[in-house]
């Protein structure tokens, strides 16, 4: 906390002026208007870091700030007789959304249509009722972690193996608490090595720095990262295996594993429209979401087909009535719009000049490497997307080596706390009582252990 203090404080005293874009910029770094962006910027998201305390959608207040910013920002140029000059600006800024809006709700309508089809779901009971131990538990739900979550997402990950956890372990409080602390660890570190894992892999693909294949190199700085902590902690589990459970194993609803394998295809042509025709990804995902409502279609059009064949009624049948747009409906909206705000504030900030400051500061006098130690710290205590947003925008001058490393540090240095990530946040949520904040932090040495030594592995393998 005190570094992102001394780094805030930095911003606002520093008199040096500097352009964030364009040759019509003014530096309002030192201007009231600077000023008073910043202080709505940092009290907003002063409440979306107290989101589970006030029960504030965390949406809600970085919307307002992002309005508010621009309206000073686009004030200003008017009276300077600029008028089209913060337009031109705000335009930049939601096109980058834009994309990253698509490309999310595309992957999270996915996500959507296998929860509905109880893949996940199966998946669970499947553990639940193979009886392994506490430890084999533990390692089991880290390991699927660390490997779904690239595919998937960190936060879905997290939650179908915290649902494992919580129908095992309901016995062993310390058990789900260390359990919890495990997945978000590793469903941090394997969403680290693919664009697909984290929005922050994503926001570094779409953006060209790292392309595609280069993201794996990380693989083994990733596993470093996710190892050492479940080593340790690993001793302080209770010995024995859970009571068996009488759950019933779910089964997969019709069309499940062929959304699975519609969603590898999905990945295959974003993938391929990047690589091959040049295009941005987001369109191949779009094209990706044409293959689910087809086969979506198809699904609805057979179960009218039986439901006529077998002489059923159709309300006897509604849960076979496969519907698209309920899974577009059901995506994280409230992520969605929090996107927006920060892109926008943030973009806006950038615009007035403090991005160009912190990027003075934190990368030409403290050093690529310090300052990107430092962007994983401070994941952990604000959030990883408006501050790799930010180093985005700054676009600092660094070798391909400190992008890899700044990719690794926003991934994996939010585990350090429990609110340090979406995986965290929710899974207090959804262990409430046995999965806190103090029970992270008793283990926060140990995490921050396993991402210094990955920082290391990185550099000792990836430095050239």
């Amino acid at each position: 906390m005190k570094q992102l203090l001394f780094i805030l404080i930095a911003l606002v005293c520093s008199g040096s002026a500097f352009a964030s874009g364009g040759g019509d910029t003014i530096d309002l770094t030192t201007h009231w208007i600077g000023y008073t962006a910043l202080a709505i910027f940092v009290l907003s998201y002063s409440l979306v870091i107290l989101e589970e305390k006030l029960h504030l959608r965390k949406s809600k207040p970085v919307l307002l700030a992002a309005g508010l910013i621009w309206i000073l920002i686009a004030a200003f140029y008017n009276s300077q007789g600029m008028p089209h000059s913060a337009e031109v600006a705000i335009r930049h800024n939601f096109l980058e959304y834009a994309e990253l809006f698509f490309f999310l709700l595309v992957a999270m309508t996915y996500i959507n249509a296998m929860l509905e089809r109880d893949v996940f779901n199966s998946l669970r009971d499947w553990l639940v009722l193979k009886g392994f131990s506490y430890r084999s538990l533990f390692w089991l739900t880290g390991i699927l972690a660390f490997f779904i979550s690239p595919i998937a997402d960190n936060l879905t990950t997290a939650l179908i193996m915290c649902a494992v956890v919580l129908a095992v372990g309901k016995d062993e409080p310390k058990f789900i608490a260390i359990s919890c602390i495990n997945i978000v660890v590793g469903a941090n570190a394997g969403g680290a090595f693919s664009p697909f894992g984290d929005i922050t892999t994503l926001m570094v693909w779409q953006k060209g720095i790292v392309q595609f294949q280069e993201f794996f190199v990380l693989f083994i700085p990733s596993v470093v990262n996710f190892i050492i902590p479940a080593f340790i902690m690993q001793f302080a589990l209770p010995t024995g295996k859970p009571k068996s459970s009488s759950l019933e194993m779910t089964p997969i609803k019709k069309g499940g594993l062929t959304i699975v394998g519609l969603f590898i295809l999905t990945i295959i042509t974003a993938v391929s429209f990047h690589n091959f025709l040049h295009l941005p990804p987001v369109f191949g995902m779009m094209l990706g979401l044409a293959y689910l409502k087809l086969f979506g279609y198809y699904l609805r059009q057979s179960a009218k087909i039986e439901i006529d064949h077998n002489d059923i009624p159709t309300g006897h049948q509604i849960e076979d009535d496969f519907d698209i747009f309920n899974k577009i409906a059901k995506a994280e909206w409230d992520t969605l719009f929090f996107f927006y705000g920060v892109i926008l504030a943030v973009g806006g900030l950038g615009y007035i000049g403090y991005l160009g400051l912190a990027s003075e500061f934190m990368y030409v006098q403290l050093g690529a490497t310090t300052a990107n130690v430092l962007v994983g710290i401070l994941s952990a205590i604000v959030d990883n997307i408006p501050v790799m947003f930010a180093v985005l925008t700054m676009q600092p001058e660094m070798s391909h080596s400190q992008w890899l490393l700044v990719t690794l540090t926003a991934g994996v240095g939010g585990s350090m706390l429990s609110i340090g990530s979406a995986a965290g946040v929710a899974l207090m949520g959804q262990a409430r009582g046995y999965y806190t904040f103090f029970s992270h932090l008793k283990w926060t040495p140990v995490i921050a252990l396993g991402y210094g030594a990955s920082i290391y592995v990185h550099i000792l393998i990836n430095g050239s």
